[in-house]
């Protein structure tokens, strides 16, 4: 048993060998298929993709009490109710109202697609996000959003007032596409894809080139190699051009 599980560990050990020197093989063409993937990605997130920006704006919500002094519960169920605040900025009837007032020609769906608010820990402090491929639009959407939802909230939860913490200004720098990014990605993906075409190979040819493989995968030993003469080559030659 001993001298099979050596055996076996031996073949394992000249497999990943053997796999690994595949694998340094294919180094010059993992470069240049990464270069062209890289190239390509580049290509595609700069000229190709529409840019987008982001524009955000945050609020802090005073609960009634808070005007006189504030106790750690309230602090407590006041950080407790932001989830109740960012489910009624992301509201039909916020988001609605904003597409009425702007003018929007985009649906409610679409418009809270483009939405995202976030609280910091254990503040409640709101901060509300909106990305678009106009920063102009972006900024008046996160504005009208913090407007609307202020006197919703102010309503619907009976506090005191909604404070602006920061306005929406209109962003310098689009969010996205990353170009840097996506043409590292592009390369890395162009590199791994070589490999796994390479390893696969590997595992699926079962044919047998080298004595050696002789004797690994048929347990027989070889007593002479005949080398091919020049005519049997070029006669080889000759087949694989027709």
């Amino acid at each position: 048993m001993n001298t099979q599980n050596n055996q076996q560990s031996d073949e394992i050990e000249i497999d990943l060998v053997e796999m690994l020197g595949l694998l340094v093989r294919k180094i010059p063409l993992m470069i240049t298929v990464g270069l062209m993937a890289a190239l390509l990605a580049f290509l595609v997130s700069k000229f190709l993709m529409t840019p987008t920006y982001q524009s955000t704006t945050k609020v802090y919500i005073l609960n009634k009490q808070d005007s006189s002094n504030v106790a750690y519960s309230d602090l407590q169920m006041g950080t407790q109710l932001t989830k109740d605040y960012v489910e009624l900025i992301q509201s039909r009837f916020v988001l609605e109202e904003v597409i009425e007032r702007l003018g929007l020609d985009i649906g409610y769906e679409e418009l809270k697609s483009k939405v995202s608010v976030t609280t910091p820990t254990d503040t409640r402090i709101i901060s509300v996000t909106v990305e678009d491929s106009d920063p102009v639009m972006a900024m008046k959407i996160a504005n009208a959003i913090r407007e609307a939802a202020a006197v919703h909230i102010t309503n619907v939860m009976d506090i005191e007032a909604v404070n602006v913490a920061e306005t929406a200004d209109m962003p310098t720098v689009k969010s996205s596409p990353s170009v840097g990014r996506m043409t590292l990605l592009g390369g890395i993906l162009g590199v791994l894809i070589v490999a796994i075409v390479a390893v696969i190979g590997y595992f699926t040819d079962d044919t047998i080139k080298t004595a050696e493989d002789v004797e690994k995968y048929l347990n027989l030993s070889t007593l002479v190699q005949i080398p091919l003469n020049e005519d049997e080559k070029k006669g080889k030659k000759k087949v694989k051009k027709k």
